[in-house]
């Protein structure tokens, strides 16, 4: 993808706007207007790179800098409540034997990105001001939980794996990366609800979202 240009959407509601590049699948941020989340979006470029480089794919220096705005859609109550939730016209692009294929390595990548940041953080998070969120375990609960909703979307249907059980959790990453690394007509997979690139974005963006805040939410060393 080396256009020089970042193409985006966004996807708005009156409580929260998301910005996401198309073509990278969990580079995706949001704020409370589109111009907000556009910034949002061009200060995640340096962390989203690491996920790239994971992946061996290039990602240029003004990646986040140059966007090109492709797709607008209005969000419903999950965009408002904090998560990408509305497929977009470009979702739609069919998708060739190597699109498929560098979407999956993304997706996988953003996972490896996830574990290794779970890695080295501490069990217990710094809370917000409120006192509030979960620490590093029942984040990754979450996260595991999530996946295996996203893969019942995408017809995979099995249980979700214990969060100690590194076997069934890479079976059930291995079944979904599969589904998506397969080329497509642009239509939903399995015949369900989600294209493949709206469930790589998806899928992508919550393990990252929430490997971001563990960064975030973790205290420097020494302090």
């Amino acid at each position: 993808m080396s256009s020089g240009k970042t193409l985006v959407f966004l996807e708005r509601s009156p409580k929260k706007t998301f910005a996401g590049a198309l073509d990278w699948p969990g580079w995706c941020r949001a704020g409370k207007t589109a111009e907000l989340a556009l910034v949002a979006l061009a200060e995640y470029a340096p962390r989203y790179a690491r996920v790239a480089t994971q992946a061996g794919e290039p990602f240029e220096p003004q990646a986040g800098s140059v966007f090109d705005l492709v797709d607008e859609v209005e969000g419903d109550a999950t965009t408002a409540f904090g998560a990408p939730g509305q497929i977009v016209p470009a979702d739609r692009r069919p998708l060739s034997a190597e699109d498929a294929e560098r979407l999956a390595r993304l997706v996988a990548a953003a996972w490896a990105v996830f574990d290794a940041i779970v890695a080295g953080a501490p069990a217990t998070l710094r809370k917000g001001p409120r006192g509030g969120g979960r620490d590093r375990d029942k984040i990754v609960e979450h996260v595991i939980g999530a996946e295996t909703s996203y893969a019942s979307v995408i017809g995979i249907k099995q249980r979700q794996p214990d969060p100690g059980d590194r076997a069934a959790i890479d079976a059930l990453r291995g079944a979904m990366l599969d589904r998506l690394s397969q080329p497509s007509d642009g239509a939903p997979l399995a015949g369900r609800r989600w294209p493949a690139r709206y469930a790589a974005r998806r899928i992508a963006w919550h393990a990252l979202d929430h490997a971001w805040e563990i960064e975030d939410r973790t205290e420097p060393a020494g302090s």
